[in-house]
């Protein structure tokens, strides 16, 4: 099932590319390299597909779908659940990008791709789901005791084993990004975090998009965190990055 960890070939992913000979390279490549690919040729039949509630752990989403854009795509699993979307498109602006990781994606892809990258990509975030450990699946990460070991700061409390996130006794909700950078900042609540560390600490490997996308998911966590009045536990250090605020003794 989605959301457990499974042994690497078990993974299984929606390709969502109305192209038929990308998605077949696509599709053919994932296949290689061990992960169960279902292709979705049209916005329409991903909806059919993800309302059916197939049992996928990631998708990979092209945007200009016939049927149903892919933002609409995009929207629909994103509120279905927390599964892992990687965004594929020749738009290339950040503009276009930013839009994408404030509607729910965890990662872009620009066109054209490379196929070694785009499986990097697909395992890092299965990885970061729990659903595929890899040779690097702890790098730079939590030791199996500490993952097991719920954060606490404030009135903040994260558990790594459960993927749980809550306020006051209250959980919030958080995509899969937005709950592996909080738990890196709780990880180390005096260290400041400059933008390409924090992607580093989240996707296990040097920055490959533009640092804008950090600062728009910490956006997206501090509009989640308004209403519990403690979006200022995450402070802005200008010029270098963000930290977890001071908080009075």
């Amino acid at each position: 099932m989605p959301g457990q960890e499974t042994e690497r070939g078990k993974a299984c992913i929606l390709v969502v590319e109305d192209d038929s000979s990308i998605s077949d390279v696509v599709c053919s490549t994932l296949s290689g390299s061990g992960f169960v690919c279902t292709p979705a040729y049209s916005g329409t039949e991903a909806k059919l597909l993800v309302e059916s509630n197939e049992p996928f752990d990631l998708a990979i989403c092209d945007l200009m779908l016939p049927g149903m854009p892919g933002e609409d795509v995009v929207a629909l699993i994103r509120s279905q659940g927390a599964m892992p979307i990687l965004v594929t498109s020749a738009k290339a602006q950040v503009v276009d990008r930013v839009a994408l990781l404030r509607m729910g994606a965890d990662d872009y892809l620009v066109k054209p791709f490379d196929l070694d990258e785009l499986v990097a990509r697909v395992e890092a975030l299965l990885r970061r789901a729990g659903v595929f450990r890899g040779a690097a699946s702890n790098a730079g990460g939590a030791g199996a005791a500490d993952a097991e070991k719920p954060l606490e700061y404030g009135t903040w409390r994260l558990s790594q084993e459960a993927r749980r996130f809550e306020v006051a006794g209250e959980e919030v909700v958080l995509t899969r990004t937005e709950f592996d950078i909080v738990a890196a900042l709780m990880r180390h609540p005096r260290k400041v975090f400059t933008k390409r560390e924090l992607y580093r600490a989240v996707w296990n490997e040097d920055a490959a998009v533009e640092e804008k996308a950090i600062s728009t998911h910490i956006s997206n966590i501090r509009a989640k965190l308004r209403p519990s009045g403690t979006e200022g536990y995450i402070e802005t250090v200008w010029g270098i990055g963000f930290k977890l605020a001071e908080l009075p003794a």
